[in-house]
């Protein structure tokens, strides 16, 4: 689940300068239909925009106007003159021109592909998209400006009266309008960083410096930074896919947009002294990733001037009722044409209908002071881990002065003033207190540097507890504490036993995040729910507590567990782990055993000491936050995991000698306009004999939840092994072939695919060692050796928004005879709030 998602929805839930000319209104043609794309603008001036498809529009200017023009090819141009400052709801008649009623051109429905003007500038695009922009030096740097802004939308008197804000009524003094949509809304919320950026087109590296942060002043704002941050990547509208909310739109730009989009020439004018087409586009199909608007492109370069992009209504994504979109280029010189200024606004709402109300999600970003070809070495993008200083984040007001590259209106300044006032209010502090523990999992002691928590995991159940009550909690100072401890205490009623759980780490080095960690856990766990090892000894898996199952969950495992360990990330993102643990291992159930064989006869208990390395790499991993402890700031990384793990009997009285290898690779994959893919590829050995607590369980899933990376229709120790290779490959399409299916258009379904399969091998050591057939409870210990055991699933995601069903297929392995208790059929699911 998106806990971001979720946080800001519930946060920004609970929360001039003023235009000189306001117009809003429709488009129709003779026969009342409305005109999609017509232009409106200021008579006399360049400011104006396009009718969306319902033919609506709004528009302001801080300029007063008198007069408005109209205009649509095939259709006499209509000029209406504006008596007042604030004109709304007009409705505007175009008529079509007498000279072209039999070729009008009308901007709706499938445009040809051929002798189309539009689609041969489009061509001249592709040609020259190379040599436009940065792509075309070696090096290059400039300074950036960016400010995040979040805005509850459609004010009007029944919020303002509103139970919610009793006590508050001040914040609306703020109240304006948006010059998109012209909807009222209310500034909640404004950060501004001044960043130097660096990249090398030949190494592929890019490095962001910040120089300065200010924000409204919430003691966690990170989080709706890196929530924003992440939703509005930096774009290239040159690329084929434009990535928003973690889709991918085609670009109106797309060597795939002939197919996706229509275009018509609507225009040509001078801007900044040099010859520009207009080109309108809209897209050939709904409910797919695509956008409307228009752009301006040179008639020497083909490079784009400015270029306008509004998602279409009936595109797939959740939460979101508007994205718009504006991007403006700049003339270097003759030939060079670089983004000068980029805006986005998107419109966060539970539905799409036009009067909901909303969060608007606005994010500002100026480019300046370009340089080209000033080569730096390779270690200057690499080679930084720590970066964090306190300047940056206390710059005084002259600073800012100086290194704004867009002054702060009315609007914007009232927002630092009036949060300040806010936080003062004690009905704000509970509301955003509330937002806080959704978000994070924990209550906050405001006395005390403790947070309770986490409240999800209070409850949980399994055949061996029973109802099972667990309370626990950290030590919190703040987001960025160099050290934590944190702990839990659990009781089950059904065995009748206190479990419970400590942990501590520190970080030594902020520079190259030299952490030691350690801590005890005395608990009862499902081991063997994943193939490779965790690191977290509090971690406990979900089927350790499932509340229902496909069948029994009572092959759990006492465990008691102290371990210590060392990590450093000397480069970004490469991490090098070093740990000892010792851990004790006996079956919690009667129904259970965990026996193997000795020369001494039939043991229960393994005690066993173990030293690993572990080597983690995170390639484009993003992180936020200086401390011990910090937060991962997006999700499109890849995940290596290796690790080496020697057990050694002279330690404590240990039971084996042994060494296991594990490597996993997960990568995501965004194929372009056809969804995303997650891979998965693990594989480990075990040299040595080692009794089944030791051995690497093929993980089943017995609980009605699809979890990645185990087998759904597997149960619990079905497969066991000491050599296994495992890959897990799943495609969420996106809506793309549901968006063609007439009947399923409108419920903005997705579709899920994922096979998954494991190979696997245990030795004959290792069954005899593991087999006492006196004992009732014995497993025979079996790996899918033969052929791999595989499971092929369907899924249909975006039920209602949150929930996804998948039908899970078992592939072999399921001979009535050889396999009684074979599952071969089942239905998971999950929920989650997911754009």
């Amino acid at each position: 689940m998106n806990i971001r998602l979720l946080f800001a929805f519930f946060f920004i839930g609970m929360l001039s300068g003023i235009s000189q000319s306001k117009v809003s209104g429709y488009v129709f043609d003779e026969f009342n239909e409305p005109i999609s794309f017509a232009n409106v603008i200021f008579s006399g001036s360049t400011e104006g925009t396009i009718t969306n498809e319902d033919g609506r529009f709004y528009l302001e200017s801080d300029e007063t106007w008198d007069a408005l023009t109209v205009s649509f090819i095939g259709f006499e141009t209509l000029k209406i003159p504006l008596e007042k400052k604030v004109n709304y709801n007009l409705k505007f008649t175009l008529k079509e021109e007498a000279a072209q009623l039999n070729q009008v051109v009308i901007v709706s429905g499938k445009q040809s592909k051929k002798n189309n003007p539009a689609i041969d500038i489009l061509r001249k695009i592709w040609e020259n998209k190379r040599s436009n922009g940065l792509k075309q030096f070696k090096q290059y740097e400039y300074d950036k400006y960016e400010k995040v802004e979040f805005d509850i939308n459609t004010i009007d008197s029944a919020l303002i009266k509103s139970r919610l804000f009793r006590g508050m009524e001040f914040v609306f003094d703020e109240v304006d309008t948006s010059r998109v949509t012209g909807k009222t809304y209310l500034p909640m919320f404004i950060n501004e960083a001044v960043s130097k950026v660096y990249g090398d087109n030949i190494l592929n590296k890019e490095k962001n410096e910040l120089k300065g942060n200010k924000n409204s002043g919430f003691s966690d704002n990170q989080v709706i930074i890196d929530f924003v941050d992440d939703l509005y990547s930096d774009f290239n509208v040159y690329d084929n896919y434009l990535k928003f909310f973690d889709k991918s739109f085609v670009s109106p730009l797309s060597r795939t947009g002939i197919n996706t989009y229509n275009y018509v020439l609507s225009d040509s004018a001078f801007i900044d002294n040099k010859w520009c087409y207009n080109i309108i586009y809209y897209p050939r199909r709904k409910n797919e990733l695509t956008f409307k608007g228009d752009f301006w492109v040179t008639d020497s370069t083909y490079a784009i001037k400015e270029i306008n992009l509004q998602a279409s209504k009936s595109a797939n994504i959740n939460w979101v009722k508007e994205i718009y979109i504006e991007q403006e280029f700049d003339m270097l010189n003759d030939s060079l044409f670089l983004v000068k200024r980029d805006y986005m606004m998107s419109d966060f709402a539970f539905n799409k209908k036009e009067k909901s109300r909303g969060i608007y999600g606005k994010r500002t970003t100026l480019y300046d002071n370009y340089k080209f070809d000033i080569e730096k070495d390779k270690k200057f993008y690499d080679a930084e881990v720590y970066n964090y200083d306190k300047d940056v984040y206390d710059r005084d007001d002259e600073f800012w002065a100086e290194n704004r590259l867009e002054a702060l209106n009315k609007d914007e300044k009232g927002v630092y003033k009036m949060l300040d006032t806010l936080k003062t209010v004690k009905k704000f502090k509970r509301l955003y207190n509330l937002g806080s523990i959704l978000a994070s999992g924990y209550i906050e002691f405001n006395t005390l540097p403790l947070d309770y928590g986490p409240i999800f995991s209070t409850f949980g159940f399994n055949e061996v507890e029973g109802l099972r009550l667990r309370t626990g909690g950290r030590t919190y100072f703040g987001r960025n504490d160099l050290w934590r401890v944190e702990g839990f205490l659990a009781y089950g009623f059904r065995d009748d036993k206190f479990k419970y759980g400590i942990s501590g780490k520190w970080l030594l080095d902020k520079k190259n995040r030299l952490i030691i960690s350690g801590g005890n856990r005395r608990d009862v766990e499902q081991i063997g729910a994943s193939l490779t090892t965790s690191t977290d000894v509090l971690g406990r898996s979900l089927a350790s507590s499932a509340v229902v199952g496909t069948g029994a969950n009572d092959k759990l495992t006492s465990i008691n567990l102290t371990s210590l360990a060392i990590e450093a990330e000397p480069f970004r993102n490469l991490i090098f782990r070093l740990g000892a643990n010792y851990r004790t291992l006996e079956s919690a159930s009667p129904t259970f055993s965990l026996d193997y064989n000795t020369e001494n006869g039939i043991e229960s208990e393994i005690k066993q000491f173990e030293t690993s390395l572990s080597l983690s790499y995170f390639p484009n991993r993003k992180m936020t936050g200086y401390g011990v402890e910090r937060r991962i700031a997006n999700d499109d990384f890849a995940r290596l995991f290796a690790q080496v793990t020697r057990g050694d009997k002279s330690y404590f009285s240990s039971d084996f000698d042994y060494t296991k290898v594990q490597f996993s690779y997960i990568q995501p994959w965004q194929v372009g306009g056809f969804g995303r893919l997650t891979s998965s590829i693990e594989a480990g050995k075990t040299f040595g004999e080692v009794p089944l607590g030791l051995l690497s369980v093929i993980p089943g899933n017995q609980t009605y939840f699809s979890i990645y990376n185990t087998f759904s229709q597997l149960d619990f120790y079905e497969f066991v092994s000491d050599t296994y290779t495992s890959v897990h490959l799943e495609h969420n399409f996106n809506g793309r072939l549901f968006s063609r299916i007439p009947f399923l258009r409108k419920f903005n379904l997705r579709e899920i695919v994922s096979i998954r399969g494991v190979l696997a091998d245990i030795s004959a050591e290792n069954i005899v060692l593991n087999d006492v057939p006196s004992n009732p409870n014995n497993l025979q210990l079996v790996a899918p050796s033969k052929e791999p055991y595989y499971e092929y699933s369907v899924g249909i995601g975006n039920i209602f928004k949150v929930f996804r069903i998948d039908f899970n297929f078992r592939g072999n392995y399921k001979d009535e005879i050889l396999y009684p208790d074979a599952r071969k059929f089942g239905v998971t699911g999950s929920f989650g709030f997911y754009f």
